[in-house]
């Protein structure tokens, strides 16, 4: 039975809700690994499963949110919810960090190796003649891949997508300010405006990849300058677009007077996740565009 009492900790009913998450997870993941072999109902699969993932997140999180307005939870399970967050971003953060080990792992050691430097290097590994610059634009064979004119620099959109993420981190602190402050209107107005800046990251990032395709001839096909580019910069772009989602839900609940000055985890933890997007950013701006 559902435990109600401030004295103890909050224990919901049984719920279908992991069973269902369980076959979301499968059907996502099998739809995806049939499209990658070419099966024609893999694309429909991975959209079913997509379709039943929007639903998990929608009923589950409203279960939850309803527990939360009832008044069901207490200070040990506000703590719980609050050790969960900060253990899923550690998480995000090892993610990310694995990445940049990666690109440093390629850029300081792999790469000099092949290219004739360093004191384990052996001269001219990959082909006749080749010596190791980063980005390495000049490629051995033009067939299978495809030879990027140059590299990205760090002005033009890197640049404004620096200054408008930076922004949108100011902007949530205004929000969390006026939450603070009980003034539902200043919260409100701060949540839109971090939104907007989000969804503006994410059309001139979605411009800056037709311009690298289109014109700079920087693709997947690039080598491991073109892969490590838009893995790097695609996973970070796909974490904006997630906390643009988080955001979009707080906001429907501010909207609603969820929140309180003493009750608003719900706004803190996507506050936090979206700090940690910002600062995320700007280590792949310095390591991917700028060094």
């Amino acid at each position: 039975m559902t435990t109600t009492s401030n004295d103890d900790y909050y224990i919901p009913e049984p719920s279908r809700w992991p069973l269902i998450g369980a076959a979301t997870v499968f059907t996502l993941l099998f739809g995806v690994v049939l499209w990658l072999n070419s099966w024609v109902a893999g694309p429909w699969i991975m959209l079913a499963g997509a379709a039943s993932l929007a639903f998990l997140f929608k009923g589950w999180f409203g279960d939850v949110i309803k527990e939360n307005l009832s008044g069901s939870y207490n200070g040990q399970v506000d703590s719980s919810f609050r050790q969960g967050m900060f253990w899923f971003i550690t998480s995000e953060v090892f993610f990310f960090l694995t990445f940049f080990g990666c690109l440093y792992y390629l850029r300081n050691i792999t790469l000099p190796y092949l290219g004739g430097e360093g004191y384990l290097a052996t001269s001219n590994i990959l082909w006749e003649g080749w010596t190791y610059t980063w980005p390495p634009l000049q490629l051995p064979d033009a067939t299978n891949y495809v030879e990027a004119k140059e590299a990205m620099g760090p002005g033009g959109i890197p640049l404004w997508n620096t200054i408008i993420l930076l922004s949108s981190g100011g902007t949530l602190t205004w929000a969390h300010w006026a939450l603070k402050k009980d003034d539902n209107k200043q919260l409100v107005l701060g949540l839109a405006t971090t939104i907007l800046l989000g969804v503006i990251f994410f059309i001139l990032q979605a411009v800056e990849y037709g311009h690298a395709y289109a014109e700079m001839d920087l693709t997947l096909e690039s080598g491991i300058y073109g892969s490590t580019f838009y893995l790097l910069t695609g996973f970070h772009g796909f974490h904006v677009t997630v906390g643009a989602i988080m955001l979009m839900v707080i906001l429907g609940r501010a909207m609603k007077n969820h929140f309180s000055s003493h009750n608003h985890f719900a706004f803190e933890a996507v506050a936090w996740y979206w700090h940690f997007v910002d600062v995320v950013w700007i280590g792949l701006y310095i390591l991917v565009y700028w060094l």
